[in-house]
């Protein structure tokens, strides 16, 4: 499966997991989840809803009416194996889940994941974003060479937008590990 087909494939086990949904607001909530300047078509939900319907991921219940039309309407529901699915998933705290395509899924589900696993991500993401900054900074270095006016503000923008994100990741460490320490405290109940 392709990466872009993988991460479709999380997001929609994320969101059924949280309860039933039909494909228009499937896509509204992919698509909000995306974010800015990436829309998820019909064309590549829906296949990709089919595809998980062959592998019983998921379920569909054609018995409930649309509200105006009162056609019956398509509503998907997240099957036990899709659940562990969605587990198996979120679990996985290789590279794939640091990279821009997968890393926001990811995180809009953090609260399903461990602690500990939540922490792994955090830091690989970090980590994977650091060593992009240093190539940055190490091909500047290298090449000197003045760059126009709107080339070189695309450059500090890009670079000034991934120390943000370090620094955002950085603080989600740092409160992920006082969580872990208040909860293993002596004298304090661990869930």
């Amino acid at each position: 499966m392709s990466r872009r087909g993988e991460t479709i494939e999380l997001a929609v086990l994320g969101l059924l997991h949280e309860g039933p949904l039909h494909g228009y607001e499937l896509r509204k909530r992919l698509n909000l989840m995306l974010g800015w300047g990436r829309v998820l078509s019909y064309g590549s939900l829906y296949p990709a809803l089919k595809k998980m319907l062959r592998s019983r991921l998921i379920s569909e219940d054609t018995s409930v009416p649309a509200p105006v039309t009162g056609r019956p309407r398509i509503v998907y529901r997240v099957t036990e194996s899709g659940r562990e699915e969605f587990r198996r998933q979120m679990a996985d705290v290789g590279p794939t889940a640091w990279e821009d395509d997968t890393f926001g899924i990811r995180f809009s589900f953090f609260s399903s994941a461990p602690s500990e696993t939540r922490l792994r991500v955090l830091e690989g993401r970090r980590t994977r974003l650091e060593e992009r900054l240093a190539r940055v900074r190490g091909d500047l270095a290298r090449n000197p060479k003045k760059a126009d006016r709107y080339a070189s503000e695309l450059h500090r923008h890009g670079v000034e937008s991934v120390e943000r994100e370090v620094r955002w990741l950085s603080d989600l460490i740092k409160a992920e590990r006082e969580h872990q320490e208040h909860r293993t405290a002596p004298g304090t109940a661990t869930p």
